[in-house]
């Protein structure tokens, strides 16, 4: 099992896009920030889609120029080749992009057929080689979909080694409707691990089920040592009925430091930022585990 793992903390992007309360850039900032100080090494900030569409990740580029020189890297979500455009313009280098498995959820989620996803996928994964911009491509609905129900893993490996050859710098394995469980995940990822390796491979889980610290773990034991989390459980997928909620931040922390895998994150200052959250959302969002941590903090202080 993997000493250290890599968290790209999701809660400005993934976990603000389908709250009701739609923050302000000078409180996504304050967010940002009390997660730069729980050591997140990696935060996915905003995201360049249409204001219309996603109203809560309107002013991304003025988010983007006021965020703080901290060592954190830095990403953001873009659907297209427009979007990528701007995030490129405004000096990002690390970037996400979402294709889905079947052919509704693309549908449904973007607009576009399967076929038209996945080509205009590798058209903007050849220009982020030219340009020196990293990618992680996520695949979602990779175990099932809300439209057409449960996903062929042939199907999911046949799409990965696809988008493998246009060489992403990451590809993230995305249970987006939170429906795999880890006999599944564990069965999917070993085969990816086999014939890719594990150091480009990551997983997004949802907690819709309550299962996403087995699928981890079952991740874990694969040698996949990148993963998605929002503190809180923020979030989930405002285009997939039912999907309610990301793995938080604090159970998937307290998860792999209690085993000594490391995260770099710091656990006391990750409860404060939740907190922070809370606060300007107006709202109580937890991870299982929040109560039980922060009364241990309490203790020891």
């Amino acid at each position: 099992m993997a000493d250290t793992v890599t968290i790209k903390e999701v809660g400005p992007r993934d976990g603000l896009q389908s709250q009701p309360v739609h923050l302000t850039v000078e409180a996504r900032l304050e967010l940002v920030t009390a997660l730069i100080d729980a050591r997140l090494p990696e935060i996915e900030v905003g995201s360049f889609v249409s204001p219309k569409a996603v109203p809560q990740m309107a002013d991304t580029d003025t988010l983007v120029a006021a965020l703080p020189n901290s060592g954190c890297i830095y990403s953001v979500l873009v659907p297209n080749q427009k979007g990528y455009e701007l995030a490129l313009s405004a000096g990002i280098t690390e970037m996400g992009l979402v294709v889905s498995a079947t052919e509704l959820m693309n549908q449904n989620n973007i607009g576009k057929g399967l076929e038209d996803t996945f080509s205009s996928a590798e058209i903007i994964l050849e220009r982020a080689l030219e340009d020196g911009v990293d990618i992680h491509v996520y695949l979602a609905v990779a175990f099932e979909c809300p439209y057409e129900g449960l996903v062929a893993p042939a199907t999911v490996i046949d799409q990965v080694n696809r988008l493998m050859r246009c060489r992403p710098s990451r590809l993230m394995v995305a249970d987006t409707i939170g429906a795999a469980n880890p006999r599944a995940v564990s069965s999917l990822v070993s085969e990816l691990v086999a014939q890719h390796g594990s150091e480009v491979l990551g997983c997004h889980f949802h907690d819709t089920r309550a299962m996403a610290m087995t699928n981890v773990f079952a991740a874990l034991e694969h040698d996949v040592r990148l993963f998605d989390s929002a503190i809180g459980g923020l979030g989930g997928c405002p285009f997939a009925p039912g999907a309610k909620g990301n793995l938080a931040t604090e159970d998937l922390v307290t998860l792999l430091e209690s085993m000594g895998v490391n995260t770099g994150v710091s656990l006391e200052h990750l409860l404060t930022a939740v907190t922070t959250a809370n606060r300007l959302l107006g709202a109580d969002n937890y991870g299982r585990s929040y109560s039980w941590v922060s009364r241990s903090w309490q203790k020891l202080g």
